[in-house]
């Protein structure tokens, strides 16, 4: 069945149960559900339609809301579809996810780099046998670059946007600028010693350009 609402078309979806009463709801799909019981007539169910226009029209724009989608989102090598709905706190479901708002989502991600490329800083600057001064850790946005290296003030510069790829890729741009503290070039010395904690760093290279 359909039905028209500001010349535009809806499907209703009617369905017919034991239920004394009948109820109207409107799902994420956007369609018109009608669950009422098995003697009511497609004539009385145009009539229902036509006497809560109204309600229908605030709960498609409630819905129309709720679906509300921006860009895919991208975390961890993964990609997500973001929906602004009503809930307390980020949620992921499969290939989604769900926040309050636009700006929650950018809040909790600018804390989720901050703690991740940390965490990752410290696991990897743990595993050098070497001697190498614990760098001061900066992060910002970099077009040309994933990481920078600064021997001056012992600082480490990663790009915000590995928070978008598998923590591998974000460990090797580590490695590759601590390395740098020991060889600062791109010497065959400075390689062998990239391939001493990342042995498939050719791989990583291969992944991060493209």
């Amino acid at each position: 069945m359909k039905y028209i609402i500001d010349n535009k078309e809806y499907e209703v979806v009617i369905i017919k149960k034991n239920n004394k009463n009948t109820y109207l709801r409107v799902k994420e799909d956007l369609k018109i559900y009608v669950t009422t019981n098995h003697f009511t007539s497609k004539t009385s169910i145009k009539n229902l339609l036509d006497n809560n226009i109204d309600a229908i029209k605030k709960m498609i724009n409630s819905q129309v809301k709720q679906n509300k989608k921006k860009d895919f989102f991208y975390y961890l090598g993964n990609s997500y579809e973001v929906f602004i709905d009503e809930v307390d706190e980020i949620k992921f479901l499969d290939d989604a996810i769900f926040v309050p708002s636009e700006e929650y989502l950018n809040k909790w991600l600018k804390n989720e780099i901050k703690r991740i490329f940390k965490e990752r800083l410290d696991y990897n600057y743990n595993r050098y046998n070497e001697k190498i001064p614990y760098p001061k850790l900066k992060i910002r946005t970099m077009s040309s670059r994933w990481g920078v290296c600064n021997i001056r003030d012992n600082s480490v510069t990663l790009n915000t946007k590995l928070i978008e790829y598998e923590i591998d890729k974000l460990d090797y741009v580590i490695i590759h600028e601590l390395s740098h503290f020991i060889h600062f070039n791109h010497s065959k010395e400075f390689w062998e010693q990239v391939s001493k904690y990342t042995p498939n760093y050719k791989q990583m290279r291969k992944d991060l350009k493209e």
